[in-house]
């Protein structure tokens, strides 16, 4: 935890309210659909990454060709099949959070994991918004958007030192195989109850329960957890205040940029203080940007999106933990799938 920022942080802090405000601004300008990939993607790929090169390009790209194959491949061709969707699903998170147990593809994995698991909730219900291609299409157009506005926000505002790569920890490979496998679960867990229950607006509830899988490990994400649910609790709060302060003035769209610009870049201090970690600032600045994104039109407001929005992530973080817990206790039963942290 940094007591204060510095000159890095601060430049940080305006690529990530500028460039997210950027994303949100133009989809909602051009009436793009899907505009929570515009406002997040930003986010995540200036908030969760503080450097730009060619290698988190590439991974920023190749996720985005994933989800869009796999999502294509998965629900147009076994939509009708759930049990074997399911298991195909099981597969593909188990790649995915094995590039992210590694660690060196980790960007990878989790922009992956989180964009399979929106874009398969999404392609659940495409035909009541569009289709499933116009699903593809907006994905891989925030990508490009995402990619351009990065390289644009390291332009304008450019780190005044260089920085340093942090460390990855080294981890045996029964460590790996139990993040793997625990991970791998409980998001597959996850996209199937919210099918089976016909969640169909809860997307913000399924993100959050695969966020807190992004530590990897049931101790880590025991505190990512109630970190996710507090920057929730915050975002969705004031999200309601800057709703009931611009009333029907929200169909201006200058005034919802003023406000997202404003409280993306005061909460991205927090994420910067925590070391850059996705804890409770983080989840405070994507709670703004999935409640602007996907929730704000012109004849929309997000009063009851952002009210259902935290009791439903609220729900789902509890049961994702208990998930979490048991099969940590469970895979720690063997020594070929026991985590290093087990005591």
């Amino acid at each position: 935890m940094k007591v204060a920022l510095n000159a890095n942080d601060l430049r940080q802090m305006l690529r990530i309210a500028t460039g997210s405000t950027l994303g949100f601004a133009l989809s909602k300008l051009l009436n793009w659909p899907y505009g929570i990939f515009f406002t997040v993607y930003p986010m995540l790929l200036l908030g969760l990454v503080p450097m730009l090169n060619a290698h988190i390009v590439r991974q920023f790209i190749l996720s985005g060709l994933v989800c869009a194959f796999s999502v294509l491949v998965l629900q147009g061709l076994f939509g009708f099949h759930p049990a074997l969707m399911s298991l195909l699903t099981f597969a593909l998170f188990a790649f995915l959070f094995l590039q992210m147990s590694k660690g060196v593809n980790f960007l990878f994995g989790a922009m992956s994991v989180v964009g399979l698991s929106i874009q398969l909730h999404f392609a659940s219900y495409a035909s009541t918004s569009g289709g499933l291609y116009s699903l593809i299409a907006s994905n891989s157009l925030a990508i490009i958007i995402s990619i351009a506005t990065a390289y644009v926000m390291h332009w304008l505002f450019p780190d005044v030192t260089v920085r340093q790569l942090p460390p990855r920890p080294a981890k045996d490979a029964a460590s790996i195989r139990h993040e793997v496998l625990l991970c791998a679960t409980v998001a597959t867990l996850s996209f199937m109850i919210f099918q089976i229950l016909d969640l169909q607006d809860s997307v913000s509830a399924q993100a959050a329960s695969i966020l807190i899988l992004f530590p990897l490990s049931w101790k880590a994400a025991g505190t990512a957890g109630w970190q996710r649910a507090v920057g929730t609790l915050i975002g969705c709060n004031l999200a309601l205040a800057a709703q009931i302060l611009l009333q029907t003035y929200s169909q201006i769209l200058l005034f919802p940029i003023l406000i997202l610009w404003i409280l993306v870049f005061i909460f991205s201090r927090y994420h910067l203080l925590s070391g850059g970690a996705p804890g409770i600032g983080f989840g405070i600045i994507t709670t703004f940007g999935i409640l602007f994104g996907q929730s704000l039109a012109p004849n929309q407001d997000l009063i009851y999106s952002a009210l259902y929005r935290f009791s439903s992530v609220s729900v789902a973080i509890t049961v994702s933990l208990c998930a979490i817990y048991l099969i940590h206790r469970l895979l720690n039963h063997f020594s070929a799938t026991r985590h290093h942290t087990y005591a």
